[in-house]
């Protein structure tokens, strides 16, 4: 039995050598990773003092907006002054005068939109001009004089009435073109009139700077509203308003078909998607005769 044993376990001279290189292999291959590091020094190491700087500064940004707005607002250090009628000039020269990108781009914008500057001070209502910018820029602005009132626009002191005023009317205000003319008559259509004057920044391309350039211009006589006979309208009517979405619209005509006619505003509050505050924006047009 033992010798059994003893001749199931013994290994011949060759079986034995070959394992011994086997082993030598294995040991090799294990240790390969290691030699690699120490003959090829990473030369892409971190700098940790870098590092730590980034670090900080990246942290900073994420608590001040300022550092990143002034990644986006960076003004030319170089700026060259020179005489410039800010109507004509091109972003290139705006450049040089010592803008920011972000700042030729909100004047270069209001521009295509139909906007005009009629008088130095025309500029300060551009949101993004600082008064830095303004105090540094005003002595080299030059406006012709025959360009601050044209003979189609309105004379000092003259104003026109938004609601009743057509397209001709309306481009005399200056800072309204026959465009922007256009798009006011169709959104005041649509809407049946303006029963305050900041509605006008409902239209498309009415922005902050264009309605303080043509408030002043502009009166409304809110008696001109054409009111909706919300017991009587149509859907199709209704979805044309342009305060409602097209399931509001329909939630009010579902309403009253349910539960019969209006005979106050209290009465839509009942219904779930129009909201205070459209219930509030609605209300002036309302008609429940």
């Amino acid at each position: 039995m033992k010798s059994h044993i003893k001749n199931y376990l013994s290994v011949t001279k060759k079986e034995w050598n070959g394992m011994v290189v086997l082993v030598i292999l294995i040991a090799l291959v294990l240790l390969l990773p290691y030699a690699y590091q120490f003959f090829h020094k990473d030369s892409t190491k971190i700098n940790e003092t870098d590092f730590n700087k980034a670090v900080a500064l990246l942290s900073k940004a994420e608590i001040d907006p300022s550092i990143i707005k002034a990644a986006f607002d960076k003004k030319s250090a170089n700026a060259i002054l020179f005489d410039f009628n800010p109507n004509n000039i091109s972003a290139a020269q705006w450049k040089q005068l010592g803008l920011s990108d972000r700042q030729i781009h909100t004047i270069t914008n209001y521009l295509a939109k139909g906007g005009h500057f009629y008088r130095n001070t025309d500029l300060q209502k551009i949101y993004s001009i600082t008064p830095d910018d303004y105090k540094r820029l005003e002595p080299y602005i030059d406006i012709p004089q025959k360009e601050e009132y044209t003979s189609n626009k309105l004379a000092p002191g003259v104003t026109v009435e938004v609601n009743s005023a057509d397209s001709t009317k309306l481009t005399q205000v200056r800072g309204i073109g026959p465009s922007f003319a256009m798009r006011i008559i169709r959104y005041r259509d649509r809407l049946g009139g303006f029963y305050q004057k900041d509605q006008l920044k409902d239209v498309y391309g009415v922005d902050s700077a264009k309605y303080a350039e043509i408030k002043d211009q502009l009166t409304l006589n809110p008696a001109a509203v054409t009111k909706l006979k919300i017991n009587t309208i149509s859907f199709e009517s209704l979805r044309q308003f342009p305060y409602l979405t097209y399931k509001q619209a329909n939630a009010i005509i579902q309403y009253r078909a349910q539960h019969g006619n209006y005979t106050s505003v209290s009465d839509m509050e009942n219904i779930a998607i129009i909201t205070p505050e459209i219930l509030h924006k609605i209300e002036p047009y309302l008609s429940f005769k």
